[in-house]
This record gives structure tokens, sequence and C-alpha cells, in this order.
């Protein structure tokens, strides 16, 4: 019997990176032998066991034969004959089919530290063809790594894949975590570049897909096409370190501009609400969590609002404020804000640009929060309770703006 790391903590480690977890693999064992020596076993699919102290998961070598469609159609065969080669050879990229034993010695028998040095992906074997969910990892790998490009070979066989209707076959739950992961690492736009790349992304987020070559106004837009512009506002989010709900909002606030007609090109008018219909559909089919959909949605709807705030008259910002819910949930106000920020940032030449739009809505949402609220509605009757706060918080901001220190 023995034990290997195995995996990222390899490649981590090679990289100079802080390793956070480790994945072992054990080779001559049976799960009657872990269980004799204290492992708790915990896989479902085959056979995982945490260890009794450190609690860190050690699999047994197993080898795969594809069986079925999609990212679970596999047959799993672990048994104490099965080599470490042959564990590691079932893996996605050479990068991540290193190991370790337990002197420190590494264990590399597909090119692993060769692709490494050479800041490429490369896939081990013809086997990754039978994991679909391995053409998203391979992007969200990309949004991560920044500075490694697919090999030729490798978005070949991803191209291969997506035209034999593998893709097809993943799960929305698995799309879903792979992207909102990939969301979240340093270069998002990465991700999409190699969905795109090997067609992909069309496949699984047409929205998206169509937005690049659509063309705006230059004069707003020095970028000039959507896709482009949105890929810049969602690295703007990253290198701001901002949530997962404001980056898939940044990532989906113009998807109506991909349905506008080419006759109309290259304004958008009507866009957000397009944008609103896109956003629900997309979060529905791939199970989009509610707090990033509803933000997503009131970004779409209400980001061009936003930047005109300086033009809005009081009440229709009050309008504005009420439908964002920021008088409920300031904190989630805060969030659209970040977001229309990084759609003004997002384009080239208005990185330090001033955007007074953002501390105008901030100091109008104080002005109309300073009016009392349940003394405004004991002053008249239930049915025009709305109506008279709406009228006092548009009162507020009108007294607030007409101050001769106001922009």
């Amino acid at each position: 019997m023995k034990t290997y790391i195995v995996g990222g903590a390899v490649r981590d480690r090679l990289l100079g990176l802080p390793v956070a977890d480790r994945d072992h693999v054990v080779v001559g064992a049976t799960p009657d032998d872990m269980v004799a020596l204290g492992y708790q076993p915990v896989g479902k699919d085959f056979p995982v066991f945490l260890h009794p102290h450190s609690h860190e998961e050690y699999a047994l070598a197993r080898t795969e034969r594809k069986s079925g469609h999609g990212y679970k159609g596999f047959t799993v065969y672990a048994a104490p004959e099965v080599t470490l080669e042959e564990d590691l050879r079932r893996r996605d990229l050479t990068i991540n089919a290193m190991a370790e034993d337990e002197a420190g010695t590494l264990v590399d028998p597909y090119g692993g530290q060769r692709d490494l040095a050479a800041r490429v992906f490369r896939h081990v074997s013809e086997a990754f063809a039978e994991d679909p969910v391995r053409i998203l990892r391979v992007a969200r790998f990309a949004a991560r790594f920044t500075e490694f490009c697919v090999a030729a070979e490798t978005n070949a066989l991803m191209r291969q894949m997506v035209d034999n209707g593998e893709v097809d076959a993943l799960v929305p739950e698995r799309v879903w975590q792979e992207v909102a992961r990939g969301l979240m690492e340093a270069q998002p736009s990465r991700l999409f570049q190699v969905l795109r790349d090997c067609g992909a992304l069309a496949r699984l987020f047409p929205e998206i897909d169509r937005l690049f070559g659509v063309p705006q106004p230059p004069e707003h837009h020095p970028e000039v096409d959507t896709g482009v512009h949105v890929m810049m506002v969602i690295d703007w989010a990253a290198r701001q370190g901002l949530s997962l709900p404001v980056r898939f909002a940044a990532l989906t606030h113009d998807l109506g501009k991909g349905v506008t007609p080419p006759e109309l090109w290259p304004r958008h008018h009507g866009h957000e609400a397009r944008s609103v219909e896109l956003v629900r559909a997309l979060s529905e089919r791939i199970r989009v969590p509610a707090d990033c959909r509803d933000l997503a949605v009131a970004v779409a709807r209400d980001h061009g609002n936003a930047h005109r705030a300086l033009e809005l008259r009081p009440g229709t910002l009050v309008e504005l404020l009420e439908r964002i819910d920021a008088f409920r949930r300031p904190e989630r106000f805060e969030e659209f804000l970040q977001a229309c920020e990084c759609d003004f940032r997002g384009r080239p030449g208005y990185e330090n640009k001033p955007f007074p739009a953002l501390d105008h809505l901030r100091q109008a949402l104080r002005a109309a929060q300073a009016i009392d609220a349940a003394a405004v509605a004991r002053s008249v009757e239930p049915a025009r309770i709305r109506d008279a706060i709406f009228r006092a918080r548009a009162a507020a901001v009108t007294a607030w703006r007409d101050q001769p220190s106001v922009p």
C-alpha cells in the first residue's frame, strides 16, 4: 500500500502558489484495508476515505470506462492492481496528472512539469473527451492561470466534443457551479474566450455568444463591440474583488443588445427590457441562485437610469430607488451601484473618469431616508399611505437637490 499527493496540490506547489487542499491516491489497498486503518468511507460513486486525524481525502487508485452520456456516465473500477499511472491517465490535464510520493519525489508520467513551464493546458489522453465538464474546467483554469493557453490539439478535441453534442448533456447545476467559480477568478473573460474558441459558448450561453460582433455607438463605447465591452466589465469587477452577484450582473447587464435588429445598429433603444427577459430565462435554465438573479435583473433593467441619475427628476429618482429596493435593502443597492460602475469603467479610457452619478444616487437615498415614514403613515388614511410616503420622499430629494452645493 502506497499513498501519493496528487492533482492541484502538486501543481500549485510547483507554481509556488499556496496549497489549500491536498488530495491523495492510495495504490495497492482495498476498502477493507482502509477501514481497518481507521479511515472513514465517504465516496458514493467510487471509494474515497477521510484520514482519521487530518480528515484529508484519500481515494483508491481507479480507472473509468464511459458507459453513458454526461459527466456521470462512467463505470468506475478501483482495485489493488490499478497503478498510479493508470489513475493519473484518467485525469483532465497534464498539469493535474502529477503526483508526489511520501518522500516528496515527483511522479510525472505525462509531461505535466513540462507543460507547467510552457504555460500550456494539454489533455492527458483521449479519455478527456468522455467528460464534458472538462471543457468548463479548462475554461475556469484559464480564468485563474492567466498566463496559460490551451494547446491546439486540446482545443480541437473540445470542439469535437461540442460538435458531438457532449456539452448538451451537462446538467444545469454543474454549468452554474463551474461558471460561478470562473467568475470569481482573476480574469473571468478568459473563461468565456476559451468556451467561445471551441464553440461551447454558443451552446451553453447563446445570449452571451451573440453579443460578439454587435456594434455600439463609438462616441460612448470606444471598444464598439458589445461582447468585448462585457468582457471588459467583468474583468473590471474581478480587479475590484467584487462579489459573485455583482459579477454575474456585470456579465448579463447588456444581453438585450444581442437581439437588437441589425438595421437599428449601433443604437440599442429598449435593450434594457429585452435584457431583463434574457437574464430571467438564462437564470432559470442554469439554476442561478436568487441573489445573483435578482441583482442581475435590477441592473439589466435600470443601469441606464443609474448612468443618467443627474438628469432624473426627484420623483423619478425615488421611483428608481424603490424599484431597486434601496430603502429595505441598502446593501443590495450598493451592489447595484458597484455593477453600474463596472459597466461605466469597462470601456477604454473610462477607468479613471469621474462618475458622479453614483454619489448622486447615494445622496438621494440619504435624503429620502431622512423622512419619518411611520409619521407620514399615521397622518393619512390607509389607502393613501404609499402615495404619501412617495411624495414625502420626493419632496425631501427635491429639497436636497435645490441646495446650492448640490452639483
